[in-house]
């Protein structure tokens, strides 16, 4: 038995920010040995909300080399960016057309960013949760790390996985079950400025989130800045103080404590005295991943070539994957 394969991405909609880094990024590195990892820029899914054309090529590269600096090792890992493997359109195409209209209008976070655009929403953002489940299903992935928030997109993987194999593979399954790797701890990094909502890419306020490329002077001010409460005394899990929940978990995180050392260590503290060690803590921590990440843009023809293998790697996949799915829906094939 080979190892299990895992399928994962990030959109380059601008830079990576804690929550992506401590709820996805950084549990794909710690695992990756473990698995057969196929890890892409997902562009596609960049255009579902109003986007920059002229950033979106720059911001690829800029996420597929942030892969590179958080610790994806290629000896373990591809690196891919979705576009350039026709087969994930394609797929999304046939699946639209078996799935449910109903699955998707149900879906909590189309619910939520159709309530902000209004009637600018656009139909890639009903259905973008079709198109992970291709990305997903293209690589017969076993395992998707994925954020708690994102997990009911792997249930409709699952569900549109067992539809198709009913409908059109009863007799031999095309298409696996993947299963979500949901981090127990940071799986969903909060705001700064709203301790009950989740570190977007998408808020309009950049204090609201520390970028891994942000310079030491931008982490200091965002987290002087960050929102707190007057109670001193630091501790996790209280239902009425969110914020300090979310950054004593960044502090934990970023400082590879557990959590009974970091609650004892803040038991005391007043936020005058625990600011600055989150602030060091969380520029220490981020230091070399930015002078990788520099190192890798400076020598932009390595990090094309990283690109351009992992494409290879992934288009062998994903169209054997779509060969089976449209040989099971009853279409020929080119002579």
């Amino acid at each position: 038995m080979g190892k299990q394969r895992v399928l994962s991405g990030v959109q380059p909609t601008g830079n990576l920010h804690l929550g992506n880094y401590l709820g996805a990024i950084r549990n794909w590195v710690e695992v990756q040995d473990q698995y057969d990892n196929f890890f892409c820029v997902v562009d596609l899914h960049a255009i579902t909300v109003p986007h920059n054309p002229a950033s979106l090529a720059a911001d690829t590269y800029t996420i597929a080399a942030l892969y590179l600096a958080c610790g994806i090792d290629l000896n373990h890992s591809s690196i891919f960016v979705q576009s350039h493997v026709s087969a994930h359109s394609e797929l999304a195409w046939l699946l639209n057309c078996i799935t449910p209209l109903n699955w998707l209008q149900d879906m909590i976070q189309f619910k939520e960013k159709a309530v902000k655009q209004g009637e600018n929403v656009s139909t890639g953002l009903l259905i973008y949760p079709v198109l992970m489940a291709a990305d997903i299903l293209l690589y017969q992935a076993d395992k998707v790390p994925v954020g708690e928030d994102q997990k009911q997109h792997i249930e409709l993987t699952r569900d549109i996985v067992n539809r198709f194999n009913h409908q059109f593979a009863k007799d031999q399954p095309v298409l696996k079950l993947p299963d979500p790797l949901i981090r127990k701890d940071g799986a969903r990094v909060m705001s700064l400025t709203d301790g009950t909502r989740k570190m977007s890419k998408s808020d309009p306020s950049e204090l609201s989130r520390i970028n891994v490329l942000d310079p030491p002077e931008q982490i200091a001010n965002k987290i002087k800045r960050c929102k707190t409460d007057p109670v001193r005394g630091l501790t996790f899990d209280d239902p009425e103080r969110p914020e300090c929940n979310n950054l004593l978990t960044l502090y934990m995180l970023l400082s590879g404590q557990t959590k009974e050392v970091v609650a004892a260590e803040c038991q005391d503290m007043g936020w005058g005295q625990f600011k600055p060690l989150l602030t060091e803590t969380t520029i220490n921590a981020l230091k070399p991943i930015q002078e990788k990440y520099q190192a890798i843009m400076d020598d932009k023809s390595y990090l094309e070539s990283v690109l351009r293998d992992g494409r290879e790697k992934a288009q062998a996949i994903a169209n054997q994957t779509l060969t089976q799915v449209k040989l099971a829906l009853g279409y020929s094939l080119p002579l």
